[in-house]
């Protein structure tokens, strides 16, 4: 297991990909963000995005399991503290190839509890194009070595 000690600022990780499933897609949308250009093909043509596109949400969602399967599942993580900085920068059509990448721009210790910090990071999802379609900051509690805490 890795603590707060075990990783610098600047750090960067290569997560993984995903691979945007249409029927999946869907699905999410109908439960979570039903918008006429996640869920009907008709409309969503009519749109802007001239096409169904995924939510941000399920966006986000990929990034996340990407983010816990290639990073956090490492740590001896303590919890969530939040997001912050999100942005959906481009659509996200189903076939897309979506790569997370992440940035460690903070691992700061706890001022009041000396067994635990925070991780500030940086997320980023690309696509087969190189193309930035989504970016968040997320701070995370980690424990810090039981020797140093």
């Amino acid at each position: 297991m890795r603590y707060l000690e075990d990783v610098g600022v600047g750090e960067s990780v290569e997560l993984g990909s995903v691979v945007v499933d249409r029927e999946e897609l869907i699905a999410f949308a109908q439960r979570y963000d039903p918008q006429l250009f996640h869920v009907d093909d008709d409309a969503a043509a009519q749109s802007p995005f001239g096409g169904v596109i995924a939510s941000g949400w399920h966006t986000g969602a990929m990034f996340s399991r990407l983010c816990v399967d290639g990073f956090l599942n490492e740590f001896v993580n303590l919890g969530g503290q939040g997001f912050s900085e999100v942005r959906f920068l481009a659509p996200v059509r189903p076939g897309d190839r979506l790569w997370a990448s992440l940035e460690v721009l903070e691992a700061r210790p706890s001022e009041s509890r000396p067994d635990r910090g925070t991780l500030t990071v940086l997320g980023t999802l690309r696509d087969q194009e190189d193309r930035a379609v989504f970016t968040m900051q997320m701070s995370v509690r980690v424990a810090r070595r039981p020797e140093t805490g």
